[in-house]
């Protein structure tokens, strides 16, 4: 459990102008430091209006609840009078947007893999391990961080909602980021973890094509990279010609297998129906397939259970032609045998 800090003054030293790391509608993040020298993140959020109450409330609830490899854990937090401090570990490496989009270094094709890949274990930990499941609703390259390893941090659970088993949550409040938001939420204010889903599919064609979600700088009609970005992505998984789809900057210098499977992903991620998008799982296990490396020092998803390596990899194939494979296949397969009780479509 993260500790309660009831005197912000005292062991937080801020310098509020050279320390400022970033703001937002939430109000400010500032580099700290507590009294045993350990540096930490801390979030002031504005003062006033009960939307800001409630993601304090909301985040202190749920970060609390979860503890995993790629995901920010919080140290702390303050409730002082008209203050309302949240205090993060600190991730040093800015975030993901920046070093996709403001960065004049250019993020190569490994660590692009590497982040989508830890991204997408934390998010699954939050769908799949956590009880009641945990529904991001703000998943974005700017709330993933990364650390001085470039592994990725998941951040920033002011706007997630905790989902009872076997429900579908439906909210008239739509909270989220413009170019992010799956077409059924943002439309009828019905959430599911496959709206997280979607979201990180935009995440992944960020990665893929180095374009902002909405850039109205593009000529009329490109604007939304989703949009622009979809009849690329059937040309590519049905040619394997890259060329039109993969950011500029990346030239040929990625792995053509890998590039075909981060295509495949995203493709079935940012489908406009929200049953016909893999779960979060699904998507770490179409990683594992493509990844040389062991990354099993880290938290996995549904850790107790037994998989069966033959229904795995028939998984796998079955994600792959979902992407832009028959619109008449069944979900059903993925509710069983494996993937526990708990993992029904939702």
């Amino acid at each position: 459990m993260p500790s309660t800090i009831s005197q912000p003054q005292s062991p937080l030293h801020l310098n509020q102008i050279q320390n400022l790391l970033g703001s937002g509608g939430f109000g400010y993040v500032y580099k700290g430091c507590l009294v045993d020298g350990t540096e930490v993140a801390v979030k002031e959020l504005k003062i006033g209006g009960g939307q800001g109450e409630r993601e304090f409330s909301a985040e202190v609830e749920i970060i609390s609840r979860i503890h995993h490899r790629y995901l920010v854990s919080l140290v702390g937090y303050c409730v002082s009078e008209n203050k309302r401090l949240l205090v993060y570990e600190y991730v040093p490496n800015n975030t993901l947007y920046f070093h996709l989009h403001g960065s004049e270094v250019v993020l190569d094709w490994s660590t692009r893999v590497k982040v989508a890949s830890g991204a997408a274990r934390g998010i699954a930990y939050l769908h799949e391990d956590c009880h009641p499941r945990i529904i991001h609703r703000d998943i974005k390259s700017s709330n993933i961080l990364l650390d001085k390893n470039f592994e990725a941090r998941v951040s920033d659970f002011g706007l997630a909602k905790l989902a009872a088993d076997f429900s579908t949550h439906v909210t008239t409040r739509v909270m989220g980021t413009f170019g992010y938001m799956a077409p059924e939420y943002a439309s009828s204010g019905k959430l599911t973890e496959k709206s997280d889903v979607y979201s990180f599919g935009v995440v992944l064609l960020e990665l893929i094509t180095g374009r902002k979600p909405v850039d109205a700088s593009q000529p009329l009609g490109d604007e939304s990279l989703v949009e622009w970005a979809r009849p690329l992505l059937s040309h590519a998984l049905e040619t394997e010609d890259f060329k039109v789809l993969v950011d500029p900057k990346l030239g040929t210098n990625f792995i053509a297998s890998e590039m075909f499977c981060m295509i495949e992903a995203a493709a079935a991620c940012v489908r406009h129906s929200a049953t016909k998008r893999p779960r979060m799982v699904q998507i770490v296990r179409a990683f594992e397939s493509m990844e040389t490396e062991d990354l099993s020092n880290g938290m996995r998803v549904g850790e107790s259970e037994i998989f069966n390596s033959a229904q795995q990899s028939a998984e796998i194939r079955l994600f792959r032609r979902m992407a832009f494979g028959s619109q008449n296949y069944s979900t059903d397969f993925f509710t069983q045998g494996s993937l526990g009780p708990n993992s029904n479509e939702r």
